[in-house]
């Protein structure tokens, strides 16, 4: 069997990036079968899977649990990727899957099957190619979030134990693969790179803003952000 990296069901801000597209798939796959013999009601069971996964756990995801007990073990852990990027997409599809739901109840069946079809493209879109559009349009609104922020703009050398002109300053998570990738090829460039653990220094996150990891900035001596690596 597999060694695990992270626990699926307590590591919960990670997670294998194979998991959504498996979860993307089933759920693409009966989104359009819904609407393709008229059962609008799996629109309705799907919205209430993916509220129930959102807001009870992973284990409360069957597509999830499918994964990390049946697949995963057999080809391996994937990379391990920021889980709030594919939870925002998740809750993105429960909303239209549940406006979907609705306007078939209501007697609206064009305006549930448009949007019972456009949550089954997308999703299969994910599942196959890996493009997420709820994922994207997370890390779209973390940068906004992030360049609107005054806070981003100085590191406080204190917070990080001083820096250097031209240091790295990564927040990371021990358990993000991209976070060990990224650091590895700054260190690999020499650069002077000062990890900020987001898992044990969360404070620091909210302090300065950083919605996803890996968030790298270059910083002078007084610790005034230069310019954003990642």
């Amino acid at each position: 069997m597999a060694v695990r990296t992270a626990d699926p069901y307590r590591d919960l801000d990670v997670i294998d990036a194979h998991a959504p597209r498996v979860n993307q798939a089933v759920i693409g796959a009966v989104a359009l079968l819904a609407v393709a013999t008229g059962w609008w009601p799996l629109l309705g069971l799907l919205c209430l899977q993916l509220v129930l996964g959102l807001t009870m756990g992973r284990r409360w995801c069957l597509a999830c649990v499918a994964y990390f007990e049946l697949l995963q073990p057999r080809i391996g852990e994937g990379p391990l990727e920021d889980a709030r990027p594919p939870r925002f997409a998740n809750m993105m599809g429960a909303i239209v899957l549940g406006a979907a739901t609705l306007a078939y109840a209501v007697g609206v069946p064009l305006g549930g099957a448009v949007l019972g079809l456009l949550v089954a493209g997308l999703a299969l879109l994910a599942a196959v190619t890996g493009l997420c559009t709820g994922c994207e349009i997370y890390r779209l609104g973390a940068r906004l979030r992030g360049i609107g922020s005054r806070r981003i703009t100085r590191i406080d050398p204190a917070d990080v134990g001083g820096v250097t002109d031209g240091a790295i300053v990564q927040f990371t998570h021990p358990l993000c693969s991209d976070c060990h990738r990224l650091e590895r090829d700054l260190r690999g460039q020499g650069r002077s790179v000062i990890t900020v653990d987001v898992r044990h220094r969360p404070d620091l996150a909210r302090k300065y803003g950083v919605a996803i990891v890996p968030t790298a900035i270059a910083v002078d001596a007084a610790g005034a952000v230069r310019s954003r690596i990642a």
